[in-house]
């Protein structure tokens, strides 16, 4: 996992959980937030593809969301997806000069 504010690598053991008061190490952050979760996706219905989450409206602070997994966050998962598929849409639409 990822820190969503400074991008630091914040190591987790198989199945150690995320507390909801725990914080990165480097920036202080909150970690248990809605932009280090794995459900989080700004251009679903309430930023979020857990159909079953309650509305949070500060996304980078802690919350008590029961339904968070570590993932998320910058640089990898779904923007990453999304730059792949966007790039091969390009390449089958590119014009040869």
């Amino acid at each position: 996992m990822r820190c969503h504010a400074c991008d630091a690598e914040v190591p987790l053991a198989t199945g150690e959980r995320v507390g909801f008061r725990d914080e990165c190490e480097r920036c202080g952050s909150d970690l248990h937030c809605c932009r280090n979760c794995a459900h989080h996706d700004p251009t679903a219905y309430n930023e979020c593809r857990e159909s079953q989450a309650e509305r949070v409206d500060d996304r980078e602070r802690a919350n008590r969301c029961d339904w968070f997994r570590p993932g998320g966050a910058r640089g990898g998962g779904l923007a990453e997806e999304r730059a792949q598929a966007r790039s091969a849409l390009e390449g089958l639409f590119k014009k040869d000069a």
